[in-house]
């Protein structure tokens, strides 16, 4: 058995036994879109992991809290007996009995196609937030990997000292890593901000307030229809400054919600326009009417 460092350049460095299924197959990365910068023997689990932690140092990746050698993964062992899919974790109890399995279980870590994920307070919360109840069986509950993937990659979720956001998915995300120190327009300055750009400004902003870590999504759909009633207001006094402040609140509060909700705002638009981009229909007193 060989243990790879690889590096995924502008993205992340971790450590697989397996190049093929761990960084093709499951992080869509082809072989000459990744390198491999050392090999080591099945025996030398220690001195690999501590060479990961000093590359991802080195090349300014944030560097995983547990570190390889002493996931629970590697070292035979799970404390609580999760199942694990590509698109789902599922837990074994129901969901009113585990909040008290989690908090038996802090510090429990397991690898998913995903990423590695990490139990403490912070991830307890939006997995009792997300979770649901098993169709096959009641005795169980599961959340999904994707949205659980996200929120670690939006939060710092432990204590760690970085100079940027330290992830558990090591920095892998739809947009990949996120800088935090960026400057992008003001009053004066005219924004030439890429649209994505603009939603991770949103999120950072979001973020640094605890609105992911306290926020709840039924407040923010009532505040999203707050601001929907302020457009109304505007549009109604042809006040063309209000109108543009509502729309901007209305996107900001938008994207807070899908982030609440485990997803992304730039899913969510490129979703609804798979479905728009190819309707028909006509205007009919000022509305769009769809065939």
């Amino acid at each position: 058995m060989t243990y790879y460092i690889y590096h995924i350049p502008g993205k992340k460095i971790g450590v697989t036994r397996d190049l093929n299924k761990r960084v093709t197959e499951q992080q869509g990365y082809e072989p000459h879109e990744y390198e491999v910068l050392h090999t080591y023997n099945e025996d030398e689990i220690e001195e690999v992991s501590l060479h990961e932690a000093y590359l991802q140092k080195k090349y300014g990746y944030p560097v995983d809290i547990v570190p390889y050698d002493k996931l629970n993964c590697n070292k035979n062992k799970l404390n609580m007996n999760i199942n694990i899919t590509e698109q789902t974790t599922t837990f074994p109890c129901p969901v009113n009995k585990l909040k008290g399995q989690l908090m038996d279980n802090i510090g429990m870590t397991w690898d998913t196609d995903h990423g590695i994920f990490f139990i403490n307070e912070y991830s307890i919360k939006w997995i009792m937030a997300n979770v649901k109840t098993s169709m096959f069986n009641k005795q169980r509950s599961y959340v999904y990997n994707k949205a659980f993937a996200r929120f670690y990659d939006n939060h710092q979720t432990h204590d760690y000292p970085s100079n940027g956001r330290t992830t558990l998915t090591g920095g892998l995300a739809p947009t990949g890593m996120k800088e935090r120190s960026y400057e992008c327009c003001d009053e004066n300055n005219p924004c030439v901000c890429e649209p994505n750009h603009r939603f991770e400004l949103i999120r950072e902003w979001a973020d640094e307030r605890g609105l992911y870590d306290k926020g709840d999504v039924k407040t923010q759909t009532l505040k999203l229809m707050e601001e929907a009633g302020e457009i109304c207001k505007a549009t109604l006094k042809e006040d063309r400054a209000e109108i543009i402040d509502g729309i901007g609140d209305c996107v900001v509060v938008l994207t807070n919600l899908a982030e609440l909700h485990g997803v992304t705002i730039e899913n969510c638009i490129d979703t609804a326009y798979k479905v728009i981009k190819n309707r028909t229909g006509k205007m009919v007193n000022g509305t769009y009417k769809k065939d």
